[in-house]
């Protein structure tokens, strides 16, 4: 859901625009020339804007830079004729989002607004609520009452203001992410661009270019400039996830930012300055790792001056109740239920378990409750049976996927993301059943499926795959 503005001239762009989002969810707006663009802009505040170069009465960089003094934050991706690829990146340069060529995938053209809406919609929406607006919240709030999220709450209130570089610190699924929201939403940047980047979750050999960008030629398939995130961002807070997956020679390059807001492209030799707070995340023990020769000391030094770590859920147990509370509300409409609260003895289950995987896996567990829930009491018996201390009935954990049985219920409930939850469903159960033939072996694991260990990662933490002495799933708790 999301409302995108595109200003362009030619019909058939307009045209190609409405093809592409002609979903009732989203609203387009037009605007054939900048100065009904800026108008709108100022009136409507649309989560993205898709801007031409060439308007019949203003040059698009001078669109561009009127939209980033009404609202810098607002994604503005450009589209552009081959003859003006250079006006482009300079662009990109200034702080735009992105640029399409001409003529116009239809399906890029979705994949890279909806990329922009969910980081405008990350800028604006606030990471931490008040206990007034907490019904109405989106599910990923930071949410909790107990001590230990108290002290990050007064962590976030020091260490926001100060503009220096902040590393923070907890388990998958603790919300790291969200406290990075949250300092930068609190910080003086709060009004310029803020991007995310998992460093777990692209190739080694894309990373370095991903961050500070490339030449033409620099390697085989460079077959334009392209502008980093760090040139993208300058005067924003870029955040770093897992960034103790990085290589050693990325490390350098940050480092160097981090000293005097320098660097070069790949393949470049011209020397780049910025202006980027750089907040970083991870769940690994950097320490250990800089022992051990894995990760510089002088980066971890330099990025440790202020660090705020963020509990696990078991370390917060008192907070259960009331993120129970806020994600049923969340996810009760979003599954076509009116579940509106638990039993006793259903938060009894729940207050037992662990939790090894934090806020991630509670969702997921709350989420495949409200599958089977009938009425509008969650009780016991609608939550998964590992949780209950049950097995499975013999002989499911090889039974095959019910895609019918998966497409019918979900038909049934009046999906409006089936296509995505259909991709999620497949993806989780072949990456459980690789890691099961695999005995949990990571390594082995990722070269099945032709993929890096790094994504692996980030696969099973986003997917809810837990390993221990079995191998099991969200979806899928049959625990061979």
């Amino acid at each position: 859901m999301a409302t995108i503005l595109v200003i362009d001239d030619e019909l058939s762009i307009l045209h190609a625009f409405r093809r592409a989002f002609d979903d009732p969810a989203d609203t387009l707006l037009t605007a054939s020339d900048g100065a009904e663009g800026l108008e709108i802009v100022t009136q409507s505040r649309p989560d993205v804007v898709v801007l031409d170069l060439n308007l019949p009465d203003m040059f698009g960089l001078d669109v561009f830079q009127h939209i980033r003094q009404i609202d810098a934050r607002i994604p503005v991706i450009f589209i552009t004729g081959q003859g003006t690829t250079e006006t482009a990146i300079e662009a990109m340069k200034l702080g735009a989002f992105d640029y399409l060529l001409k003529p116009l995938d239809v399906g890029r053209v979705r994949e890279q607004v909806e990329r922009a809406a969910e980081i405008g919609r990350l800028m604006r929406v606030p990471a931490v609520v008040t206990d007034e607006v907490l019904a109405q919240a989106p599910a990923d709030v930071i949410v909790g009452r107990s001590p230990a999220m108290q002290e990050v709450y007064k962590a976030i209130g020091l260490v926001a203001p100060q503009d220096l570089a902040v590393l923070i610190l907890g388990d998958s699924g603790t919300g790291k992410e969200l406290v990075a929201r949250a300092v930068y939403q609190h910080s003086r940047r709060a009004t310029g661009p803020f991007l995310a980047i998992n460093c777990a979750a692209i190739p080694e050999t894309l990373l370095e270019s991903e961050l500070f960008g490339h030449e033409k030629g620099a390697f085989t398939g460079a077959d334009r400039k392209r502008i980093g995130k760090f040139e993208q961002c300058s005067g924003g807070t870029l955040f770093l996830d897992e960034i103790g997956d990085m290589t050693p020679l990325t490390q350098a390059k940050i480092l160097r930012v981090l000293q005097d807001g320098r660097f070069e492209r790949v393949g470049g030799n011209e020397t780049i300055r910025t202006d980027v707070r750089i907040i970083a995340a991870t769940n690994r023990d950097l320490g250990q790792m800089v022992a051990s020769g894995e990760f510089r000391g002088d980066l971890y030094y330099r990025l440790g001056i202020v660090t705020i770590r963020v509990p696990a859920l078991r370390e917060r147990a008192d907070d259960l109740p009331l993120l129970v509370e806020h994600f049923l509300k969340r996810f009760s409409p979003e599954l076509g239920k009116k579940v509106d609260r638990i039993s006793p003895e259903a938060m009894d289950v729940l207050r037992r378990h662990p939790w090894p995987g934090n806020i991630r896996e509670l969702q997921s567990v709350l989420k495949q409750a409200l599958l089977r829930a009938q009425g509008p009491v969650l009780v016991a018996d609608f939550l998964p049976p590992s949780l209950r201390g049950e097995e499975e009935p013999a002989g499911s954990a090889a039974a095959p996927m019910d895609w019918e049985g998966f497409l019918e219920d979900r038909l049934r409930e009046g999906s409006h993301d089936l296509y995505a939850e259909a991709l999620a469903l497949m993806e989780r159960s072949l990456v459980t059943r690789v890691l099961r033939h695999t005995g949990g072996n990571q390594l082995q694991a990722a070269k099945l499926l032709g993929i890096t260990r790094g994504s692996l990662r980030t696969k099973i933490r986003t997917l809810g795959i837990r390993i221990d002495r079995s191998v099991w799933s969200g979806d899928d708790q049959t625990g061979q």
